[in-house]
């Protein structure tokens, strides 16, 4: 059983991590990455720099991805002194505890690593994959604090038909969101002026930051169609996958909706600040997309037909 109070840490730490991405993300988009010079942890070697727009986002950032740091600490060890004496039937959240632990550690380590010696954009871009795994991470582990509310959860055999796909899906989502960081890291969003079309046109020149614009939003749409024949099969598959209709709902709900605000982000770039709120916007809608989806994908392996155990 789940008390409470450990569930409240769990969402605290998930919250934390939300902040942590959407700040990276804000000092990617306003460009502060530089704002503490090269030093690492503190800023202009100082442990309350000087003020300027660029160093407190920066240091701000760092300050919240050190206190969220200790939450994921505390939930990991939390999670392993309720459960140490019953590791194998509290796997699952103890697996979750522990990734966002490890992937918290590596997307600071990134972190430090990027001030200190600055990095390429396809590098840069990982750090916000990187991110996104840790997020994922305490979502999981949310979501399973409420299914344990009153005892393990209950569970459900799914159709192996379903972890395949789920599998491609939650793949080619990781890549969309790589290919959208990439894009943010070499300040290629206005390649493609316009929306639905390219710069007027329906194919454009396939080069520099019109193209990866335009396989951006090519890769997009794909997604789209993915999520909604993933969605399709597991309401047409046996009554095993009906626990993961719900979810898949959320995700092809989701990634409409992202698709619709990537065009708000082509409408409002000539606006710093209202093209700031779009692309963070844009960034938390991806992130729920993507946590929901791992959900699904964990489903659907563990619980799968014909699975030993």
């Amino acid at each position: 059983m789940v008390t409470g109070r450990f569930r409240a840490l769990a969402i605290a730490a998930c919250i934390g991590m939300l902040l942590v991405l959407l700040g990276g993300a804000l000092v990617t988009n306003t460009d502060s990455g530089r704002g503490c010079g090269d030093d690492w942890p503190l800023c202009h070697g100082k442990f309350i720099p000087a003020y300027t727009i660029e160093s407190m986002i920066e240091y701000s950032h760092r300050l919240v991805t050190g206190f969220e740091g200790l939450l994921v600490l505390a939930t990991c060890l939390s999670m392993f002194l309720k459960f140490r004496k019953n590791r194998s039937g509290y796997s699952e959240p103890l697996f979750y505890a522990g990734g966002a632990l490890l992937f918290t550690i590596i997307q600071a380590l990134m972190g430090a690593a990027a001030v200190m010696w600055p990095q390429s954009p396809p590098i840069m871009a990982i750090h916000f994959g990187i991110s996104l795994i840790a997020f994922a991470a305490t979502l999981l582990l949310v979501i399973w604090t409420f299914r344990a509310k009153n005892g393990p959860p209950v569970e459900f055999k799914v159709p192996r038909s379903i972890f395949p796909r789920v599998l491609a899906t939650a793949i080619f989502c990781y890549i969309v969101v790589y290919l959208g960081a990439f894009i943010r890291h070499t300040d290629s969003g206005g390649g493609c002026i316009g929306w639905p079309l390219c710069n007027g046109e329906v194919v454009p020149e396939i080069s520099g930051a019109t193209g990866a614009v335009f396989i951006h939003r090519l890769a997009a749409m794909t997604l789209a169609i993915s999520l909604a024949g993933l969605f399709i099969h597991i309401r047409k598959v046996s009554i095993g996958g009906a626990g993961l209709t719900k979810p898949a709902a959320w995700t092809l709900g989701l990634v409409i909706t992202q698709i619709f605000s990537g065009a708000l982000l082509t409408y409002t770039i000539s606006n710093s600040n209202w093209f700031l709120f779009t692309n963070l916007l844009h960034n938390l809608i991806v992130t729920g997309l993507f946590g929901i989806l791992m959900d699904i994908l964990i489903r659907s392996w563990r619980l799968r037909e014909g699975r030993g155990g």
